[in-house]
């Protein structure tokens, strides 16, 4: 059965760094005015997944979605979804603009990836520039420690507007706000230009829970140009500290251990992987 939702977008990164979401940057760059991000266009599309599998699609669903046309801040936004073979396909328009297309599936768990088997590096104290040679295929990327707090995920949720009650009653963190660390990979580890998330393949792993701390686990797959505009794939895993700290000094500690250090010289343990992500930006 056909479904549909309704939401008013909302740009959640306005001050951002990135100044494709400024008015002025965008317009330059011919949009009507600053992009909601992709990821909240993601977050929007979520909504129908949930409501179809629930608390099982947060654990062990999958999702696609390629970002095709801007959606701006106030644009009203419908997102529809319509059983397809094993899953649901998804549209997400503004108007008679068709924004987004995707696909959503409830398949059987299959096993997690070993944190442990992913290493993980300290973002930089000194970014530099965004480049072939700092992003190069291979590269090995990594986010600094987030704190879902319960305050944070209920903001994300208004922000969103998210009207599914399943995160809130049972103490969960929104896949959008997850995948949102695919960014930060970028944004923690390099200064760039205006860029535009373009698309996402995400495996669910497990939900995750408010309260958690989350950091992400980059490799670059690819960093090519394409009709004059470089694209650059993130293959990403986001694991959980799961709240517990070491102090400890000397070198990173990486491999079987699962454990990484930060710049202040705290060692966290990598916990339970909540997603797994392709995500591919384009520059401008």
């Amino acid at each position: 059965m056909a479904q549909s939702y309704e939401v008013l977008a909302h740009n959640l990164s306005a001050q951002s760094e990135n100044k494709i979401h400024d008015d002025t940057v965008a317009r330059r760059f011919g949009f009507t005015g600053a992009l909601v991000p992709g990821v909240e266009v993601y977050a929007y599309a979520c909504h129908p997944a949930v409501r179809r599998w629930g608390r099982a699609w947060l654990e062990h669903g999958t999702a696609e979605c390629r970002f095709q046309s801007p959606v701006y801040d106030g644009d009203r936004v419908l997102v529809e979804a319509a059983e397809a073979g094993d899953g649901l396909a998804l549209t997400v328009r503004r108007g008679e603009t068709l924004c987004a297309t995707g696909h959503a599936a409830l398949p059987a768990a299959a096993p997690v990836p070993d944190p442990a088997a992913w290493s993980w590096r300290a973002p930089p104290a000194n970014r530099p520039p965004a480049s072939k040679e700092a992003l190069a295929p291979g590269m090995v990327l990594g986010t600094a420690p987030l704190e879902v707090t319960p305050q944070l995920a209920a903001d994300y949720l208004a922000a969103v507007r998210e009207a599914d009650p399943i995160y809130a009653r049972e103490g969960l963190a929104h896949p959008g706000q997850v995948l949102r660390l695919c960014n930060q990979v970028l944004v923690q580890n390099v200064v760039l230009g205006p860029w535009i998330h373009v698309g996402s393949r995400v495996r669910m792993l497990a939900a995750a829970r408010v309260g958690g701390i989350l950091t992400a686990r980059a490799r670059v797959a690819e960093n090519a140009e394409r009709k004059g505009h470089r694209f650059v794939e993130l293959d990403v895993l986001v694991v959980d500290g799961e709240g517990r700290r070491w102090r400890r000094s000397g070198t990173r500690r990486s491999g079987s251990r699962g454990r990484w250090r930060g710049n202040d010289g705290t060692i966290h343990k990598a916990g339970k992987a909540w997603m797994q992500a392709v995500a591919t930006l384009r520059g401008h």
